[in-house]
């Protein structure tokens, strides 16, 4: 038995290193350029129902929260069918690594956020660059699977945070500084995942 158990473990180590040396193609462009337009509407939404958002964080972090819940809703279930049909027998490695990939980001800005929220409410206006800044740090480290190019949408969230950041709190919470960051930037994403999955022969 001793020996089964040794190589089982021996396969499911060979299968992690298959996978963490295969490109990850489960990211569909089509859901990707969905969330830019979600990303807009959140916008546009802001902008005629929320004019004075900087008086009125809790509505601001309910509308933007739920953008980015939605988005991510969209994404792990499309995520979840295109690996199985594209990556087949390594699909739940390929999911797994996926999401170690973009936790510690994603995990890192929901705690930044309660820290500014509830310890420095005088910081909340530096959120929306530093929610892209992190964005872009779980873009970056997910790099390591994906095309080359998907770089170029790394740079895009560092940049565009940090120009938020500059813009200083008198234009913090504009609709447009997560409309146009994230609007733009999901959809360069999914035009590289589209361009890319043409040239490896994948569906869209």
């Amino acid at each position: 038995m001793n020996e089964l158990y040794k190589a089982l473990g021996d396969i499911s180590s060979i299968r992690r290193q298959v996978a963490h040396s295969t490109e990850f193609r489960g990211y569909g462009p089509a859901t990707l350029a969905a969330t830019s337009g979600l990303a807009i509407v959140a916008a546009g939404t802001q902008a005629i129902w929320l004019p004075d958002a900087a008086n009125h964080i809790a509505a601001y972090l309910v509308l933007w929260i739920s953008t980015a819940i939605l988005s991510a809703g969209l994404i792990g279930v499309q995520m979840v069918t295109r690996t199985h049909r594209i990556h087949s027998g390594m699909a739940d490695e390929m999911i797994r690594m996926a999401v170690e990939q973009f936790l510690p980001s994603a995990g890192a800005g929901v705690l930044l956020t309660i820290a500014l929220v509830r310890a420095v409410p005088s910081a909340q206006w530096m959120l929306p660059g530093l929610w892209q800044v992190i964005f872009s740090l779980g873009v970056f480290s997910s790099c390591r699977f994906l095309s080359r190019p998907m770089l170029a949408a790394g740079v895009w969230y560092l940049f565009s945070g940090l120009i938020c950041i500059s813009l200083g709190d008198s234009h913090a919470f504009s609709p447009w500084t997560m409309g146009i960051p994230y609007g733009v930037g999901q959809l360069l994403v999914a035009g590289i995942l589209h361009f890319t999955a043409e040239e490896g022969g994948d569906e869209s």
